[in-house]
């Protein structure tokens, strides 16, 4: 599974960029250095000029990739959700207790991947970005027609992954997709929370104590339902 995963290529819609920045050494160079940045600077501070001093090019060259940085943003979570389905897909293959592989999918939203190496990007710190900056990705007012052109389809898939094993679980359980959401907003959003507002979430939990709320939450609410 590590080399498949090292290997991977998550297929991205092609219209989140304007010229495939994996067929350029410029194109992978904006790949891999663009998230560290984003991280120090923000969002709100992040701008092609600042990576392009970056990556040893010019604010033109980075255009000819991405429109806006909005849109590399777009890319840059398209591909940590969609590496992540992948993930899932290996890591649950050969269970087949729909409870031990939503064990396994609430592991990996709040622990992250076991297996992080690839080729074309830094997949930590593609977490590290996910958790600061992804609801600035569809938290604006193009997300109607960004959503209507499939800008969206990696975190669909990944979290449709998940939907299905929740109805494995319990197929009369009416919710399965608000469950889901529900889980992975909070996972994101305690992330957040333990590195900037501590006070918001119980630290210094370690192993399957990390997991434990998500795994009461996910659990008794299939079962009492």
């Amino acid at each position: 599974m590590e080399q498949i995963l090292a290997r991977m290529v998550v297929p991205i819609n092609q219209e989140i960029y304007l010229k495939d920045p994996l067929s350029s050494d410029l194109g992978k160079r904006i790949l891999r250095e663009s998230p560290e940045l984003i991280e120090s600077l923000g969002m709100e501070g992040f701008n092609f000029k600042r990576l392009s001093e970056k990556v040893g090019s010019t604010e033109a060259a980075i255009y000819r990739y991405f429109e806006n940085k909005h849109k590399l943003l777009l890319y840059l979570t398209s591909w940590y959700w969609g590496w992540l389905e992948h993930y899932l897909v290996f890591a649950t293959a050969n269970l087949h207790d729909p409870m031990a592989k939503m064990k396994m999918a609430i592991r990996l939203l709040v622990e992250g991947p076991v297996y992080q190496n690839n080729l074309y990007l830094d997949i930590q710190k593609l977490r590290v970005l996910v958790t600061e900056e992804s609801y600035k990705a569809f938290l604006t007012k193009e997300i109607d027609t960004e959503n209507s052109n499939g800008l969206f389809t990696q975190f669909y898939r990944f979290t449709e992954r998940i939907a299905t094993i929740i109805s494995e679980i319990n197929p009369n359980y009416a919710y399965p997709k608000t469950l889901v959401s529900t889980l992975v907003e909070s996972t994101l959003l305690h992330a957040f929370f333990l590195r900037h507002m501590p006070k918001m979430t119980e630290s210094g939990l370690e192993g399957d104590q990390k997991m434990g709320f998500y795994v009461d939450m996910v659990f008794k609410t299939l079962k009492d339902e």
